[in-house]
């Protein structure tokens, strides 16, 4: 992706601010009217600003449904068409509103600033942003709202960037005009776990770019993990922050500048996992190729991965088996799709039988801390057990720990975690 325009230099831009408001934060006449009132005052302190909007909350699922009711499958180069229309409306509303309360304002679709992107209908990557409308805009004293979400592709044709897009377009319009990117939203900040779930969670002050998209990866809905994958390729510091408070919230920023001594950062809970086991699978070199393959082929990501000897088949002459059970995860939305392509390699792979389980949910641990710290995962295990939670599945990286736990433990899983690692806000 390509996002400085040639000749731009980060460090010959000051006080450019590229604020985004989510949906809740435009979800009605009178929060678009405080978004603007916010976005004027960071202007008057003497910034540029570029502010970038959501569909108003629930409108987007309101044209898709529209969609649906006439086709069970609608086009998905009509429905990008359609869904951009929410961002439309709000970057047009906003506009008004910041000049109702006497600023200058401008409103821009994807397409006009240009947001290029390629042609993968409803889940659009960016390839590149010409900033030039911006500057100009800027130059001027206007603020420049941006409906979110959208770009357009080669063939001029209107796309989105998939749900949560708006906070990549955000950060990517910060990194085009080297800015900084606050985020608003309905939640004041990025907490050690899910405050509905826990209530002792902690609202972190900083957080690096690789714990947040582990936990955006895992389950934590305040960022898109996309967005978050951009801010770290370009060094953009995000502000994550409550429409409805002044109160700071957290910054995701390089490592050298989060609080690298903690060993554990956050817990995470993902209730989007599905399981299916192949039970009796030939265990012969290709089989694990061939079956991954087609997933992959289909565009299903797979997470979870266990191979293991299998209580069918026979024993070989050097006390093997010859018979494997490959067991593994997707996304429940997955899970049909999935289902399909396995049934049609049952017989390809010598399967004696497949079993689905959408019983299950992910808890995670995450923390930079945990490359320089041994025993943490010993510790998850002891607090699981002491809890009698049976782990069905893990999966590890540098700085995570993923436990695959049956549905009905899930909160309590995150819970006896979160105290058990010493997370929760001090009394």
């Amino acid at each position: 992706m390509t996002l400085l325009p040639p000749g731009a230099s980060r460090s010959a831009r000051v006080a450019l601010i590229v604020q985004k408001f989510g949906g809740t934060s435009v979800g009605s006449i009178d929060r678009i009217r405080g978004a603007a009132a916010r976005a004027l005052a960071t202007q008057r302190a003497g910034n540029d600003v570029v502010v970038i909007v959501s569909a108003m909350a629930g409108e987007t699922n309101r044209l898709l449904k529209l969609a649906a009711d006439l086709s069970p499958m609608p086009d998905s180069r009509e429905a990008d068409a359609l869904a951009a229309t929410g961002e439309q409306v709000s970057a047009a509303l906003t506009a008004i509103a910041i000049q109702a309360q006497g600023g200058k304002a401008r409103s821009f679709l994807g397409h006009q600033i240009k947001i290029l992107t390629d042609s993968a209908f409803m889940k659009a990557r960016i390839k590149a942003i010409d900033a030039q409308r911006l500057h100009e805009t800027l130059a001027e004293g206007t603020i420049a709202v941006v409906a979110g979400f959208q770009g357009v592709d080669d063939d001029g044709n209107i796309t989105t960037l998939g749900r949560g897009g708006s906070d990549t377009s955000a950060v990517a319009i910060a990194a085009a005009i080297g800015a900084q990117c606050e985020i608003y939203t309905d939640v004041d900040g990025v907490y050690t776990t899910d405050p509905n779930i826990c209530k002792t969670a902690r609202k972190i002050a900083r957080v690096s770019y690789e714990e947040m998209l582990e936990l955006a990866s895992l389950g934590a809905k305040v960022l898109q993990i996309r967005s978050v994958e951009v801010a770290m390729k370009y060094s953009v510091p995000v502000h994550v922050r409550s429409s409805f408070s002044d109160a700071p919230g957290t910054w995701v920023v390089g490592e050298e500048q989060s609080l690298e001594s903690i060993t554990v950062t956050g817990v995470a809970l993902d209730k989007n996992e599905a399981r299916v086991m192949l039970v009796g699978v030939d265990d012969r070199p290709g089989v694990v190729a061939q079956i991954f393959g087609a997933l992959a082929a289909e565009g299903i990501s797979v997470d979870m991965i266990i191979q293991s000897p299998s209580a069918h088949g026979s024993v070989t002459p050097d006390g093997a088996r010859d018979k494997t059970d490959v067991t593994f995860t997707v996304g429940r939305a997955d899970l049909p799709k999935a289902r399909v392509l396995v049934e049609k390699l049952v017989a390809d792979v010598g399967a004696r039988s497949v079993r689905y389980d959408e019983d299950i949910v992910k808890v995670s641990i995450v923390g930079l801390g945990m490359r320089s710290h041994a025993g943490v995962a010993a510790r998850m295990f002891q607090i699981l057990a002491a809890e009698r939670i049976n782990i069905e599945a893990i999966s590890t990286s540098e700085i995570k720990i993923s436990c695959l736990v049956a549905t009905k433990y899930a909160e309590l899983a995150v819970r006896a975690l979160h105290d058990g690692f010493g997370l929760g806000a001090k009394p």
